[in-house]
């Protein structure tokens, strides 16, 4: 078999990505945790949570005399369970005990899987070169288990990329293998489907204009159809003023953020198409009541939710805001649409300890994603509250930090750094590229 270059110019390497269709050999036991038991009185007995993953062994006879210390500079914070915990166990508290017991030892720095080296605060550095390798072989070709996420392929060229960018690559040289994947994806009706034959989608229209635009290039410019865009997207407008994700598929904040996005990268025309429905419902512009739609999405927890009527959710809350500060000013837009100071105790209420990193939903665990999601909702909201800044001299800021930057530095670079490059969702779970532009991009 003849060896392959990945786009890194280095060999590729044989493994590149976990399965998750390997299962355990019999009598495998390693990939199973060890589930926390309870007491008689109904709480998480301190001396029963451990649990073991991967790369730790079943304790030894004397193991207590050689326990790893922990990394000098790191906070009791982020070395000990939470001391308050609800007399309640569900599978919910169980799983949430199973994932602290998890992280604890990579917030430690004394997991067998770190080598170091850690700064005088005890975090572990970012292992840039492991990830770029990584990323580049992420725009090669994929093991056949990944053909679930082939209506995905716009997504994963632009997570690639823009991780790359944060590091600091040049990524023209992919210049037209970019531009050759997308030429098939773009619909003679406009739009961007996730591959050839693929219904038009504002996700993949989104990551397809982002890609493409990153890579720059006369080529990747031309290639994109705006005034089919343009019309497309005006059959996406509704009669609510929010947008549909798809010609026929559901109206949420998604499609709206998305929509926003292309329309302003591309310079649009704001003004509805003459044939798009919309218009007979009295919208003339894509704007037209779509602050409105966006202020119902709120829920009675202070969050955002995809719809109005739905459960709060990070990733909908950054599209809402986001989409309210392309429409104008935050400290106006946001200000007039949202209860801002609820939407603050939902945000706050997404970190967690010792974890340092965000939820997407009340009772949800920790995941890396939201490093993003939620994480890039805090400077839209910190832009709210201090208005417009000056462009030289000293930021006057009338808060200071609204969330633990430190906490959510440690989960990032101590928890989701995977051992080959990459970065995955929580100890235990799988790397993946959007997993690694969304951490990096928050730990930046």
């Amino acid at each position: 078999m003849p060896i392959v270059i990945a786009a890194s110019g280095r060999q590729r390497r044989k493994v590149r990505f976990t399965t998750a269709n390997q299962a355990p050999k019999p009598g495998n036991t390693q990939n199973h945790p060890i589930r926390p038991k309870v007491s008689t009185s109904g709480r998480l007995s301190a001396a029963s949570t451990t649990t073991y993953t991967d790369h730790q062994s079943l304790p030894r006879p004397n193991d207590e005399m050689c326990e790893p210390q922990v990394q000098p500079g790191v906070p009791v914070l982020f070395t000990t369970p939470p001391l308050l915990l609800d007399a309640l166990v569900t599978e919910t508290s169980e799983v949430q005990a199973e994932t602290v017991n998890k992280c604890l030892p990579f917030l430690k720095g004394i997991h067998s899987t770190q080598n170091g080296p850690f700064n005088r605060f005890g975090v572990p550095a970012l292992t840039r070169d492991e990830h770029v390798a990584y990323l580049f072989d992420s725009l090669e070709d994929y093991p056949e288990g990944f053909v679930a996420m082939d209506a995905s392929r716009p997504w994963l060229v632009y997570w690639a990329l823009a991780a790359l960018s944060l590091l600091g690559e040049d990524i023209s040289r992919v210049r037209e293998r970019v531009v050759k994947s997308f030429i098939p994806m773009q619909n003679p009706t406009g739009g961007f489907g996730g591959g050839h034959g693929q219904l038009s989608h504002c996700a993949s229209s989104y990551a397809a204009v982002l890609s493409l635009a990153m890579i720059g290039g006369e080529e990747a410019y031309s290639l994109i159809d705006r005034e089919k865009m343009w019309r497309w997207l005006g059959r996406l407008k509704q009669p609510d003023g929010g947008f549909r994700v798809c010609e026929g598929g559901e109206e949420d904040v998604r499609g709206a953020y998305c929509a926003m996005v292309i329309i302003s990268l591309l310079d649009l025309p704001l003004i509805l198409p003459p044939e798009a429905e919309a218009r007979q419902h009295g919208l003339e512009t894509f704007d037209s009541g779509l602050s409105a739609y966006l202020s119902r999405c709120q829920t009675f927890e202070g969050g955002i939710s995809g719809s109005p009527g739905s459960e709060a959710h990070g990733a909908y809350a950054f599209c809402a805001l986001a989409c309210l500060c392309i429409l104008g000013q935050p400290e106006v837009t946001v200000a007039r649409c949202m209860d801002v100071p609820l939407l603050l105790s939902w945000l706050s209420a997404r970190q967690y300890a010792p974890e340092g990193g965000f939820s997407g939903r009340t009772n949800k665990l920790v995941d890396g994603c939201y490093s993003h999601w939620v994480g890039s909702c805090w400077p839209l909201i910190q832009s709210a509250l201090d208005g417009a800044q000056p462009a030289a001299g000293p930021k006057q800021s009338s808060v200071g930090n609204l969330y633990s930057r430190e906490g959510l530095t440690r989960y990032i670079l101590g928890c989701c750094q995977a051992k080959f490059g990459g970065l995955r969702d929580k100890p235990g779970k799988y790397d993946l590229p959007p997993e690694s532009v969304v951490n990096g991009a928050s730990a930046d």
